[in-house]
């Protein structure tokens, strides 16, 4: 049951990887000039990666639980206690997970830039003009102007 355990946590460790990957690239699209072309697939990626992730965190818990251990974090902190194997494997996954974390926090910080700059962006473009004649509109047009 420690060899599925550790094999489960191995799988888990290059998912990870696999996801601070896809963040460096993410970071990389992020800071471009023009980041909607980039974007897409990257994000196609998180999305497999993060199934991939709960798909092999459930693995952990049932095989936890299956050695008497609770599920999550405290029972495999439990689990690697017995096993040095699966500590060194556990510590390496941890690691791996808070890099993942800390390259996470960072791109939500570069959306959040992105989004306020934008929204200034388009208050400044929505500043109302003052009707004066020979002003077009939004719709392209010259308003008409009142008879004196």
């Amino acid at each position: 049951m420690k060899d599925a355990l550790l094999a489960t946590l191995i799988e888990e460790y290059s998912a990870v990887e696999a996801f601070a990957s896809i963040l460096t690239l993410e970071t990389k699209a992020l800071t471009a000039l023009s980041p909607l072309e980039l974007l897409p697939p990257i994000v196609e990626k998180k999305t497999e990666l993060i199934g991939t992730l709960a798909r092999l965190e459930a693995t952990r818990d049932e095989q936890l639980a299956q050695m008497g251990f609770p599920a999550g974090w405290s029972g495999m902190e439990l689990a690697a206690s017995t096993d040095a194997r699966l500590s060194g494997q556990w510590s390496l996954l941890q690691k791996a997970a808070e890099r993942a974390r800390r390259f996470n926090t960072s791109n939500g910080e570069l959306i959040r830039v992105r989004m306020d700059y934008n929204q200034r962006a388009l208050t400044a473009l929505q500043v109302t003009v003052p009707k004066r004649a020979g002003f077009y509109g939004p719709d392209g047009r010259i308003p008409a102007q009142p008879a004196l």
